[in-house]
């Protein structure tokens, strides 16, 4: 299982409970103004960056299908407009994470709209070229392998789809501590460098990748193009 690690640190949780790590980061998100200021004081990064990111959700037109994977806590509900004509799958590997998401969903006015499912983003239950858009928000930096995570989240997106989303980025020095403290955790993965990502976007299919860094976090931005059509 992809994001099945088990923290080594009391009183934090692993992914696969309701870890305390993860509560704090919802609520960090949940308030934009100490919030923003826990993100630059702790890892120099701009909060509004998550929210621009999630507001492409909002845009989708009528009859899209979008996949939040993982969804923690459901803080990319904030994207999601009451009303919207779209489906919304809010997948991950931990039942106590879609509960969370729920009951976001239902604060939110967005009951009707999001469909949560188990899923482990290594071999995720779904057919292929089967969404518009995948948001993957501080996900990646969690799998114990991220490289598969894109491969699979690359599969299920329809040519013309958007891979969009945020990761730790494993680039700077400055947050070396801050990497190997979550490991230690179980919270956090092997993680992956910018060139990585780069490098397995453009593996599967993923073009005209954008990816903006802010402090410790990486927000990536990708179209999977259209198959080629063969010759007759």
């Amino acid at each position: 299982m992809i994001r099945s690690v088990v923290s080594r640190v009391p009183g934090l949780g692993g992914w696969s409970d309701d870890p305390l790590w993860a509560t704090f980061y919802d609520w960090t998100v949940e308030h934009p103004r100490v919030g923003g200021a826990v993100w630059r004081a702790g890892i120099q990064s701009d909060l509004r960056l998550l929210y621009r990111a999630a507001s492409e959700i909002g845009r989708q037109p009528d009859g899209s299908r979008i996949l939040d994977i993982p969804c923690g806590g459901g803080v990319a509900l904030r994207g999601l407009k009451p009303g919207q004509d779209v489906e919304y799958v809010a997948a991950d590997i931990a039942q106590a994470m879609l509960d969370r998401t729920m009951r976001a969903a239902e604060e939110r006015g967005l009951l009707d709209q999001v469909n949560p499912q188990l899923a482990d983003v290594g071999d995720l239950p779904f057919e292929d070229d089967s969404f518009d858009l995948v948001v993957t928000f501080t996900g990646l930096h969690c799998f114990p392998d991220p490289a598969l995570a894109v491969i699979e989240m690359a599969r299920v997106l329809k040519p013309g789809g958007v891979l969009t989303g945020s990761a730790l980025l494993n680039d700077s020095l400055r947050y070396a501590g801050l990497r190997k403290v979550g490991r230690v955790a179980g919270l956090l993965g092997p993680g992956c460098t910018q060139h990585d990502l780069e490098g397995w976007f453009a593996g599967q299919g993923i073009a005209d990748v954008v990816i903006e860094r802010s402090g410790a976090i990486g927000y990536f931005r990708g179209v999977k193009r259209a198959a080629a059509v063969e010759p007759e």
